[in-house]
């Protein structure tokens, strides 16, 4: 018996979008589809899932993917190599850029130059002052810290609406490549994770590709950014990591 898209979906923790992208570019496309025309995945497209997941996991692009279980020529001992040592050399540099980055947009309110209606207008009812105090006991003594607490203790109710504006913006188009399947490692999606690393930048600290690099882990990591994340759009959490990392990539190659 075929599995449609939809239980499939749910089995591998993946959206049906993605499933169809992957339907669309030949990495997986069902052994079958019913006479209504839906696709019917059988077993082995599971375990050919199985496998492009494991990859995925390991940070390989689709394109490398199609490659390591398309070709019998590819040497896929080497390309493992390679990616453990990508990925051991990544986190060790999580470490060094300090795992617990938080947002920092909504950490470091707690002297904003607003006053408390404003806030809460702002903010709704997130809690301001709890985060802010989470994010002094882990990075207070960082210059990253001190600088974002000096920059926005000045900012006004405007500036901030700017600047979640700016932020909304930069997040509904990733969120809209994502759907439409720019892959994350595309120029599209990089271009706009380029802008997202600028906004930081602008608004609150020096992000560097680095650092930008461990946002993204972060946002796939912490549950809680996780669900934030992927309430706009499933799976954006995971897209908006690998978008910045590819970004990271191309930046430190130029």
């Amino acid at each position: 018996m075929g599995r449609t898209v939809g239980e499939v979906a749910r089995m591998s923790g993946q959206t049906v979008r993605t499933l169809h992208h992957y339907d669309r570019i030949g990495l997986l496309v069902p052994a079958e589809r019913t006479p209504s025309g839906h696709r019917s995945y059988d077993d082995e497209d599971l375990e050919r899932l199985r496998r492009i997941l494991t990859y995925r996991e390991l940070g390989f692009g689709l394109e490398e993917i199609a490659t390591l279980i398309d070709d019998p020529t590819a040497d896929t001992r080497a390309h493992l190599r390679r990616q453990h040592r990508l990925v051991t050399e990544h986190i060790e540099r999580l470490r060094a850029v300090a795992r617990g980055l938080e947002h920092l947009m909504e950490a470091d309110t707690m002297q904003l130059n607003i006053t408390p209606e404003e806030r809460l207008e702002l903010f709704g009812d997130f809690d301001v002052d709890t985060h802010d105090e989470e994010a002094e006991r882990r990075w207070g003594g960082s210059d990253a810290y001190a600088r974002s607490r000096r920059a926005v203790s000045a900012y006004t109710k405007e500036d901030w609406e700017r600047n979640r504006a700016e932020a909304a913006e930069i997040g509904r188009a990733l969120a809209a490549a994502m759907a439409e399947g720019a892959p994350a490692h595309g120029e599209r999606a990089m271009d706009l994770a380029e802008l997202h690393r600028e906004h930081v930048t602008r608004w609150f600290y020096d992000c560097t590709t680095e650092i930008h690099r461990g946002l993204g882990a972060l946002y796939v990591d912490d549950e809680r950014f996780t669900a934030t994340i992927d309430a706009h759009a499933e799976g954006l959490s995971r897209y908006l990591r690998d978008a910045f990392a590819a970004n990271a990539d191309r930046q430190e190659r130029d």
